[in-house]
């Protein structure tokens, strides 16, 4: 940000979603290599507070894809933004503020260091049915995420695992779950994890 640019106060409030193509628990979010040896996932927020400025934000929804090619910390990233269609302008540049981490805040103020290959943001729908860990969200016809409960292997019943980490800069509190659908379909990357890592949380950033 230059010395021209001023600094825009923001906040958020939301459900967030989100499925990756690590084992359960996502060994990134613990600062341990990816299970592939890279990680690719996809997120989604659906805001029920959230101001940037005097722009309110509730309702609304945004969300994102991701390719590391190695451990995330490493950076050399892609990123695509999805943004609810239903955003007004006002609310379309607060959102591509916010995410851009010029003004400042978790988790979005890393960005600019561990993304090498940004795509153009898509303006399309979100659907969400919201029914904790067995909820889905669909992004428009580019991306889908199903939840449901991590299951014991030995008798097959659906297990309800919470984590708290208070250095997260994703989540602080998640329910961990099974994305038992994780798939993208874009013209930068495409992919399809069925069975992997999923977390469903509710989320509190600000700058």
């Amino acid at each position: 940000m230059t010395s021209s640019e001023v600094k825009v106060q923001w906040s958020l409030e939301a459900d967030y979603f989100q499925a990756c193509s690590c084992d359960y628990g996502c060994p990134c979010e613990f600062e341990a290599p990816p299970t592939q040896g890279f990680c690719e996932g996809v997120g989604a927020y659906l805001i029920t507070q959230g101001t940037y400025g005097s722009v309110s934000l509730n309702g609304i929804a945004f969300g994102f894809y991701v390719h590391f090619p190695a451990a995330m910390h490493l950076g050399n990233g892609t990123l695509g933004l999805f943004i609810d269609e239903r955003a007004d302008d006002q609310q379309r540049d607060a959102l591509l503020q916010i995410t851009s981490g010029k003004h400042g805040g978790l988790p979005f103020e890393v960005f600019p260091a561990l993304i090498t290959d940004p795509v153009d943001p898509k303006f399309v729908s979100f659907q969400f049915d919201l029914r904790g860990r067995d909820s889905t969200v669909t992004i428009g016809d580019a991306a889908s995420m199903a939840f449901e409960p991590v299951k014991n292997p030995v008798t097959g019943e659906p297990e309800g695992i919470r984590i708290q980490h208070e250095s997260g800069f994703i989540f602080k509190e998640a329910d961990v779950v099974s994305a038992k659908t994780c798939t993208l379909s874009t013209d930068r990357l495409n992919f399809s994890w069925p069975d992997k890592a999923g977390f469903v949380a509710q989320i509190k950033y600000s700058n």
